[in-house]
């Protein structure tokens, strides 16, 4: 167990952040050689019906679902059903034939964007931004998100299809910038197993680790334990965020057309436990061998060439940090803005959630919350520091 000034310290802490209404509410948790050392939930789930955080709220994960997405992906590798030098064009047609943006006009790319550089964000596919391909991925989102109701609701395939389709911001391989990929491998993973991508996760994924409240929709159930989502109002408090970002429908109460590999999954606490574990543990939890150690090894592993981690390099709060397989790796502790230790690896989401696992301490940290454009919270990060620094 962590000591009582610790703990004191985490609780006192996340409460200081709930009472300054940076957040409504959160649960966190520290696993440390593989046994529960911490769990704490403070505040509201929500505000507007005082129902409490829980041990089983239901969070949106957005980007904190691209490494399980990278576990598909890896499950696809060690099976021999792809090659990361497979160009995409392979699986999802409308990469077929790509341009890419070149001093103001377009041209064709030296090579085809292949696999590898989707699970590196190497791809030259963007959110959004002035150019012509982040132009063409914004217009794209919001027609994403005009058909999500509707009769014709966009797919993940067509989604991905539609993506190729335009331009990209960079020669695939030559930089690092944030963005779609991962819900092209999403579609990847669709093609090669000729399931949807969210029936393969929870075959191949989801069951087997026995993450029961874990995927891209919800039963009625479980939408009465979804966390609400908040945002800063103009007074220094919070009120209710309900918009259906980047296409992902913000009730889950659905179905989605659209399974985004990206952004797409709702998790609990414990179910996130179970994946982390999954991975810190060589791929295996409770008797299954969901990935093989080796496997673990290469997808938790720093991927970027120097000119690539000079594009990763402008992003400020991960200095000290390369990425790989759809995740941050630390690589040198001293330049991190936050304790830590080399070789830690995870990722957050747009909401919050936020997970690190650190194999040279044997530990992992959870932090589940819903507040928009949060990533990685000042509080996130304060609480990390008590934990790392306790060691």
């Amino acid at each position: 167990m962590l000591d009582s000034s610790t703990t004191g310290q985490l609780t006192k802490i996340l409460s200081a952040s709930i009472a300054n209404r940076e957040i409504a509410g959160a649960n966190f948790m520290v696993i440390k050689n593989g046994e529960e050392v911490f769990y704490h939930e403070d505040g509201l789930a929500d505000l507007e019906t005082g129902r409490p955080i829980a041990r089983d709220s239901i969070f949106r994960l957005y980007s904190m679902s691209k490494p399980v997405t990278a576990a598909a992906v890896m499950l696809l590798l060690e099976r021999g059903e792809i090659d990361l030098f497979d160009p995409v064009s392979r699986y999802i047609p409308g990469f077929r034939n790509q341009m890419v943006e070149k001093d103001g006009g377009l041209a064709a790319p030296e090579r085809e964007v292949n696999l590898n550089d989707l699970l590196n964000m190497t791809s030259g596919l963007v959110y959004g931004g002035p150019g012509l391909a982040g132009q063409h991925t914004e217009t794209l989102i919001q027609e994403l998100g005009s058909r999500l109701h509707g009769e014709n609701p966009m797919t993940t395939l067509e989604f991905a299809d539609r993506l190729g389709q335009g331009p990209l911001a960079f020669e695939p391989g030559s930089s690092w910038q944030y963005g779609t990929s991962g819900d092209v491998l999403g579609a990847v993973v669709e093609a090669v197993s000729g399931k949807r991508y969210g029936e393969f996760l929870q075959t191949e994924i989801f069951g087997p680790l026995g993450m029961k409240d874990t995927g891209f929709w919800l039963t009625e159930e479980q939408r009465s334990r979804l966390a609400k989502t908040y945002q800063d109002d103009s007074e220094s408090g919070l009120k209710l965020y309900s918009d259906s970002h980047l296409g992902i429908n913000h009730q889950f109460d659905r179905v989605p057309a659209f399974e985004s590999g990206g952004a797409g999954l709702a998790s609990t606490i414990d179910d996130a436990a179970k994946f982390t574990t999954m991975l810190i543990n060589n791929g295996r939890l409770n008797g299954v061998q969901l990935l093989k150690p080796r496997t673990v090894e290469y997808m938790t592993s720093a991927g970027l060439t120097p000119p690539q981690q000079k594009g990763f390099a402008l992003w400020q709060s991960l200095c000290g940090h390369s990425y790989g397989n759809q995740m941050r790796i630390m690589t040198e502790p001293g330049q991190a803005g936050h304790i830590g230790s080399k070789g830690e690896y995870g990722w957050d989401g747009w909401l919050g959630a936020y997970f690190t696992n650190s194999p040279q301490d044997a530990l992992t940290v959870l932090f589940m919350v819903q507040k928009k454009d949060a990533g990685t919270l000042p509080v996130t990060r304060k609480l990390r520091n008590i934990v790392f620094s306790g060691l």
